[in-house]
């Protein structure tokens, strides 16, 4: 290669070194050889495929391991599923299940959930109960508690209404029977049970039923249940009589109700204290308007006199009211209502009107306590008769 100056240039050619045409420089070389080219990118096509292919492949085999585990479990269930079931037997809309199966159904399974249940063994013998009244389910017993065990419920949502049988009840269904329960109940393990309950738990289940029947309105049923706990080793027990006398009202049975109605008065009487729900119209000592409810009120009385003349005794005919109003107020209406009393028990045997006197306590001692004035605290508006020294 050679530069020619311009022609007015008075400098001399002057001859210059040249390459190679053929010869490229070592970066240039380099550079070349860095440009991919359509080989290169082909082969990194099928590179990068064949990895995208293995990756895919690992993830599909993760995700089927990371399922592999829940597998097992659908025919499982579809085999289970297939196995034939018995049969529940047939029910009728009278009586969906036995006695013993429809108390356990709604201790456990339904209605009384918000209740407390009690179980307790005795030396390997379950006994199972609910606080609901009346609700006790005995499969055996022994003479020793050898352990217990129970749960509280909260009163949020509680159903306080009675059920047919308490509500029904003419007197306060509780003697040294329910006494003995709660103690066995509270008896820590290895102590004895109440010997008062011990002698009497045979009699329990047959006591149960029958009061079933009762709050399923099978009066005949009840009563036959009532009458044969009655003759059992036992039966003298204030729910047996209480029940007698309750399924033989409703069958229209006056002379047996009232019958029955003495003996409840008189096992009262024995246990130093009768407690009987007389129902007033509000502030008044008029006895409730509805005859379906006072109607029984006269032979009530009469009972009560005639039993009390019996055993000879002394008693203190004290009054209570339901929470509503002023202390005041109802300590005044309480000693009206037990006024009230005393007079027709006067009027029904003279030799009482000595040996008796009225008294009034108010909403001092309810048993209840909710001051809902129905037949939820019923209870709280009784008369009780307690022995006293004459």
């Amino acid at each position: 290669m050679s530069v020619t100056p311009h022609p007015d240039d008075n400098d001399r050619t002057v001859p210059m070194p040249t390459r190679a045409v053929s010869a490229t420089p070592e970066s240039e070389t380099r550079r070349q050889r860095s440009r991919p080219t359509t080989k290169h990118l082909l082969a990194l096509s099928a590179v990068a495929g064949i990895v995208l292919i293995a990756v895919m492949a690992a993830g599909s085999r993760y995700v089927l391991q990371e399922k592999k585990p829940k597998e097992p479990a659908a025919p499982q269930v579809m085999q289970q599923a297939s196995l034939p079931t018995a049969q529940p037997s047939p029910r009728t809309p009278e009586k969906p299940f036995g006695p013993r199966q429809q108390m356990l159904n709604e201790v456990f399974e339904g209605r009384n959930r918000e209740h407390s249940v009690t179980a307790s063994v005795d030396r390997g013998a379950v006994r199972l109960s609910s606080s609901r009244p009346g609700y006790v389910y005995v499969l055996a017993a022994s003479g020793d508690q050898s352990a217990q065990a129970s749960s509280r419920a909260r009163e949020e949502g509680l159903d306080t209404n009675p059920t047919r049988y308490y509500r029904d009840s003419p007197v306060v269904v509780k003697d040294k029977v329910v006494d003995g329960y709660i103690a066995t109940s509270q008896t820590p393990p290895g102590s004895p049970a109440d010997p008062v309950y011990f002698e009497r738990v045979a009699t329990a289940t047959t006591i149960s039923e029958a009061t079933l029947a009762y709050n399923n309105a099978s009066y005949q049923d009840a009563l036959a249940l009532y009458q044969n706990a009655a003759v059992r080793p036992g039966g003298e027990q204030l729910r047996v009589l209480n029940g007698i006398y309750l399924a033989s009202w409703k069958l229209g049975r006056a002379n047996e109700a009232e019958e029955a109605f003495g003996k409840v008065v008189a096992l009262g009487l024995s246990s130093d204290n009768l407690g009987v729900k007389f129902l007033f119209n509000p502030g008044t000592t008029n006895f409730w308007s509805d005859p379906q409810v006072s109607g029984p009120y006269g032979f009530w009385l009469r009972q009560i006199a005639r039993q009390a003349l019996v055993a000879k005794v002394c008693m203190n005919v004290v009054g209570h009211t339901s929470l509503t109003g002023s202390q005041a107020y109802n300590d005044r209406l309480s000693l009206q209502r037990a006024a009230y009393i005393k007079k027709r028990l006067d009027t029904e045997a003279p030799e009482l009107a000595s040996r008796t006197r009225a008294s009034g306590l108010g909403f001092r001692e309810n048993l209840v306590g909710t001051g809902t004035d129905d037949a939820r605290d019923a209870l709280d508006r009784r008369v009780e008769f307690k022995i006293t020294g004459c």
